[in-house]
């Protein structure tokens, strides 16, 4: 290891890291040694963003490795912390070694460094406090294959003596998996007398398995997973991708829905402690179809066990997120859900907007009881039994599409949200809640005009006026002059909205020439052709050039602008087929080819695919509102799936 005094030997300005030549590691290696923790700990944050920025490692990394020894054993503060970049830095699939390219890469220098240096980092294994033992174990483990014979001998002769005689039983139960990355497995690990070693051993099982897991295996994990270990130094280990022990567990035990369910329904019984048992119940419903029944029970089940609002408030979106799959949600489930929606607690909304979801006609109340005291710009009183508009909007949007026959309750209040100076998002999910209601809907013409007028959800007011089908000169002037607004996507809506209106498609082709030939959002351009139907024929030779643009999203757009404008699906659906998958652009595109009724026989594989894989294939931002893209790309599938069997017989 080198001390700080020597690191104006190495010609740091030759080596580069994430942000170019390293000439600031020296400093950033100095700054561990200040006595002011807060100044050691920013030191220790920018060589992570340098020189293991986002899990990616440089030609500066290695050099700094024997330094950062130096600053493990001898730095007053974030000891710990400076073993995990170090182990981290390390970090590897062991079957990369074998590669032929692996002696020049920054990962192999780096290893070599560690190797070098690791005799001399063994004491921090013996270190007084816990956390540095911790991550010292997962130095040791970072390169266990690249040691010499006698390095490996040392090495695991000083875990074995942590595993026998720590006094910490999670800092034995890291020994346990260092061990195993040198192949000393431990079987009786798993009848000993420590809970945190059993579930180590288990952890390593299950890795060993693979699923199907063995019961035995997984049932020690529930038994003795349900209580998070008390510290905060549970490390990630190198190599793998998480940021935590427990996250590595979860992540292997959602990869057997059974297990993980069962696991999760023992650690909730027990109290779910952390929210441990409710967390990996959510990643279940997340990576696996066709378990969200399971997993709201599940939820439902955790509701009383919530220590704190944020905790609770997660469980009840999660209900809210899966509940409308239901086609009978369970009335014990919505009476749960009532109860907690029927309070004035901060626990209120997010319960209701479950019970919304649920279709339970007492939602309906609650929801036209709590929106009444809100007001359109935010500042109505949030306490009692009333909502501030952020809240309403959401809520007066999910009522329309769960109660779409309620309109004349529900179009009023929108109205009344709007003419109050509704905004931003909430503005714009009010205005298309309006969209649930068809013709009373054009009650709310006069609202939808001000939000034009005065830009508030301007785009999907245009939009929506031009689907009301009723023309007024004050709505077509309007619309006219929002054709020469400086937002593009504003330009673009209001002119074929006018279009569709008057008839005329002459400002639209003006409007819809001047967006598709400059730059911007071609995409978005493209789709909001829609409106014009055939009217946009002129536009045709502008569509057709972004066949083969280089944008997924914006070859997808053309493709449906050109079945919408010529009626033939010939030239669309070969790239619509192209583009459908398992991806955000290849839900819009299977949706695409479902609108048009056919799919080409060579994409009956990937539909097939997509319609009965019993993963999830396409992802979810957490708690992102009604649905779930995967639930409807299966959806889409199936019905081109089903359009097929009558073609394929004919």
């Amino acid at each position: 290891m080198r001390a700080p005094a020597e690191l104006d030997s190495v010609q740091w300005h030759t080596l580069t890291h994430a942000y170019g030549p390293a000439e600031d590691v020296p400093h950033l290696i100095a700054g561990l040694y200040e006595d002011d923790e807060e100044t050691a700990g920013e030191a220790l944050y920018e060589l992570y963003g340098t020189i293991h920025h986002q899990g990616t490692v440089y030609a500066a990394s290695a050099p700094a490795v024997p330094f950062l020894a130096h600053a493990a054993l001898h730095a007053p503060a974030k000891r710990d912390e400076v073993l995990m970049l170090l182990a981290v830095l390390a970090g590897h699939d062991p079957a990369d070694v074998g590669l032929p390219h692996w002696a020049d890469t920054p990962t192999a220098a780096i290893c070599a460094e560690l190797c070098r240096v690791l005799p001399e980092l063994l004491p921090c294994l013996g270190d007084p406090d816990r956390a540095v033992r911790r991550a010292a174990l997962r130095v040791v483990a970072a390169p266990a294959g690249l040691l010499t014979a006698q390095q490996r001998a040392t090495a695991v002769a000083r875990v074995e003596e942590v595993y026998a005689a720590d006094p910490v039983p999670a800092v034995r139960a890291d020994a346990l998996v260092a061990l195993s990355r040198y192949g000393r497995e431990r079987a009786a690990a798993l009848a000993g007398p420590l809970p945190e070693v059993r579930l180590a051993a288990a952890a390593l099982g299950l890795a060993r398995s693979g699923p199907p897991y063995p019961a035995d295996l997984v049932d020690t994990i529930a038994e003795d997973g349900a209580e998070p270990d008390p510290g905060d130094d549970a490390f990630p280990w190198p190599g793998t991708d998480t940021t935590s022990p427990d996250d590595h567990l979860r992540n292997l035990l959602t990869e057997d829905p059974d297990a993980a369910l069962a696991v999760a329904a023992r650690w909730i019984a027990a109290g779910d402690l952390g929210a441990r048992g409710s967390w990996l119940a959510e990643e279940v419903a997340e990576t696996w179809r066709d378990r969200e029944p399971a997993v709201v029970a599940l939820m439902a089940a955790a509701l009383p066990h919530q220590r704190t609002a944020v905790e609770l408030n997660a469980r009840l979106r999660t209900i809210g997120h899966w509940i409308d799959l239901f086609p009978e949600p369970d009335a014990g489930l919505r009476d749960t859900l009532f109860r907690y929606a029927d309070t004035d607690g901060e626990s209120a909304a997010p319960a209701l907007l479950a019970l919304v979801r649920s279709r339970d006609p007492r939602a309906l109340e609650l929801v036209l009881r709590r929106t009444a005291t809100a007001t359109g710009s935010g500042t109505g009183p949030d306490a009692g039994p009333g909502v501030g508009v952020g809240i309403a909007g959401r809520l007066l949007a999910a009522a329309a599409r769960a109660f779409p026959e309620a309109d004349d309750r529900l179009v009023p209040e929108i109205r009344r949200l709007l003419a109050a100076g509704a905004t931003g998002n909430e503005a714009i999910a009010l205005v298309g809640a309006l969209a649930e209601f068809g013709a009373a809907a054009h009650q709310a013409r006069p609202e939808l005009v001000d939000c034009l007028r005065t830009r508030r959800a301007a785009i999907v007011a245009a939009r929506r006026l031009g689907a009301d089908g009723v023309a007024t000169r004050e709505v077509t002037d309007l619309l006219h002059e929002a054709t020469g607004s400086r937002d593009p996507a504003l330009r673009g809506a209001a002119a074929a909205a006018h279009c569709r209106l008057t008839g005329d498609p002459g400002p639209a082709l003006r409007t819809f020439e001047d967006l598709l030939t400059g730059r911007g959002r071609t995409s978005w351009y493209l789709g909001s052709l829609e409106p014009m139907g055939d009217a946009a024929a002129p536009l045709l030779p502008l569509v057709e050039r972004h066949l083969e643009a280089g944008d997924a999203w914006t070859r997808l757009a053309a493709a449906e602008a050109l079945y919408r404008i010529t009626g033939s699906a010939d030239r669309s659906v070969p790239v619509l087929a192209e583009l459908a998958g398992p991806t955000p652009v290849g839900l819009r595109a299977v949706r695409a080819l479902a609108a048009v009724g056919r799919a080409p026989q060579e994409l009956h594989p990937t539909l097939h695919t997509l319609a009965f894989s019993p993963r999830r294939l396409l992802g979810d931002a957490p708690h992102s509102g009604d649905g779930h893209p995967d639930t409807e790309l299966r959806a889409w599938a199936h019905r081109l799936l089903e359009a097929a069997r009558p073609q394929e017989s004919a």
